[in-house]
């Protein structure tokens, strides 16, 4: 099994990246039923405005070259682009466990 964590840090208003967070959220968390791979997806939105990073996710998929097929899938390429035009920075964690 293998966890794909990735954080996003968002451009704009604090309400105008609530808004885009919100948004990828209800996309991501729909991919489960679309891509077969993707055996789970946990999606959080920062609530600490102390902190830099906007969304968190968690995508638990069978295999490393699962998380390929997760990210090239159609359904998964249409919600990062909700991103397009807000997102300022990604890191991304993939490990086997």
């Amino acid at each position: 099994m293998v966890k794909h964590i990735v954080t996003f840090k968002l451009q704009g208003t604090a309400d105008e990246r609530l808004e885009v967070a919100k948004r990828f959220k209800t996309a991501l968390e729909a991919l489960p039923q679309q891509i077969d791979v993707l055996q789970s997806i946990e999606v959080g939105i920062n609530e600490n405005p102390a902190e830099q990073w906007d969304v968190v996710l968690t995508a638990i998929v069978p295999t490393m070259a699962d998380v390929e097929t997760y990210a090239k899938h159609p359904a998964h390429v249409a919600a990062a682009g909700l991103l397009a035009g807000h997102k300022a920075d990604r890191a991304c964690v993939d490990y086997v466990c």
